[in-house]
């Protein structure tokens, strides 16, 4: 019995992805002062940065996904 396969996502999805990709390093180098003096005061602030860095992965993550599946390349099941 084979297994179906789902569709590649469409250009769409992945030109999304890149975009939101491409939109947070934009936003973190035009806001970089202000995400360092934020998280430089002390506290709970130091977890911005981490917090972003997650973010950043996950989004990252996501656009490289459906980019190498746009092209054909899945992984091994």
């Amino acid at each position: 019995m084979s297994v179906p396969s789902k569709p590649p996502p469409r250009l769409g999805t992945i030109l999304g992805w890149g975009g939101i990709s491409v939109s947070m390093y934009l936003l973190l180098f035009a806001y970089e002062k202000s995400i360092l003096d934020l998280s430089s005061r002390g506290k709970w602030y130091f977890t911005i940065p981490i917090l972003i860095a997650f973010l950043f992965s996950f989004v990252h993550g996501q656009f490289t996904a459906v980019f190498w599946e746009g092209l054909g390349f899945t992984a091994k099941k």
